[in-house]
């Protein structure tokens, strides 16, 4: 499945899992090994991906690089598709139902750009 004009499904997939992993070897690296731990890579890569939609210069190209994604078109494409296939409600055929908030909070001294608000 081709979506997009540059981007695959299967390339975009992959990419998400290793930055997945790499997040996941990080997390793991810096917490005590006797803790749980619960955290989504999802809602991390779909944050990141609104900031890099709002960016431009070393900044996105840096968000790029850590994301894997050719361009901030791409990353919004396959965020796109990944919240149309995570939230389909399978309810109708007996599968689940899924809902997911994310949110991001900025302290009240900075000031956000328009793209960002």
């Amino acid at each position: 499945m081709n979506f997009g004009h540059t981007m695959d499904l299967r390339e975009a997939l992959a990419s998400q899992t290793d930055v997945a992993l790499t997040l996941t070897n990080r997390l793991i690296a810096t917490e005590a090994t006797s803790k749980n731990l619960v955290y989504s890579p999802v809602s991390i890569h779909v944050v990141l991906s609104l900031i890099a939609a709002g960016t431009k210069g070393q900044t996105l190209d840096q968000l790029l690089s850590f994301l894997k994604s050719k361009s901030s078109d791409d990353l919004g494409t396959f965020v796109s598709h990944l919240v149309d296939v995570l939230l389909a409600d399978g309810a109708g055929n007996g599968g689940p139902k899924l809902a997911v908030a994310n949110g991001v909070w900025v302290d009240a001294s900075l000031k956000l750009k328009a793209k960002f608000e």
